[in-house]
């Protein structure tokens, strides 16, 4: 049981397992830990920067003495506009990544199944060991790219409602006198 504790063991198991799901399954990595990277990002964004963003577009808008004229109202737009545009921030890039992942599991589902054709056609039967590996390049891409996009769908629909109650909240603050 201690065995699962050691780092090399782990890395171990991390390759084979890169392995058995073929180079498909490392692109699917590489856009996972691109994607995540970009959500803690957004968390961090939400947990710290976003206070400052918003007090300087209340200071901004308090600051003004002319809160009624075409001039105000096209300057709060503008603050209500680059504080969305901040909160936003890297949501598309995000939504993107999310969309990609599955479809990089779909390609590895078809590369794996041509490898099991492959090795059908070059051993000339269904040697169920060499067909094992085609399954495993099959299934697995498929199987993380799955995880990696749910999991993702949920922390991005998650950050786009915060910035948008933050959004609003903000065009609150915002009086128009």
């Amino acid at each position: 049981m201690l065995e699962y504790l050691n780092p090399t063991f782990a890395y171990e198991a991390l390759i084979a397992f890169l392995n058995a799901g073929g180079p498909v399954l490392q692109a699917i990595m590489v856009a996972t830990f691109v994607m995540w990277a970009l959500l803690l990002e957004r968390m961090m964004y939400w947990m710290t920067a976003h206070g400052g963003v918003a007090k300087r577009a209340k200071r901004a808008w308090e600051a003004r003495s002319d809160h009624n004229s075409w001039y105000a109202h096209a300057f709060r737009d503008r603050l209500l506009s680059e504080a969305k545009q901040e909160a936003e921030r890297f949501n598309g890039v995000i939504r993107v990544l999310v969309a990609v992942t599955p479809l990089l599991g779909l390609l590895g589902t078809v590369t794996g199944m041509v490898y099991v054709f492959d090795v059908m056609a070059t051993t000339g039967s269904s040697n169920a060991r060499l067909m094992a590996e085609g399954i495993s390049r099959a299934t697995i891409p498929t199987m993380a790219g799955l995880v990696a996009s749910v999991s993702g769908v949920m922390c991005i629909s998650f950050i786009e409602r915060t910035a948008q109650k933050a959004s609003g909240r903000l065009a609150d603050d915002l009086l128009i006198e």
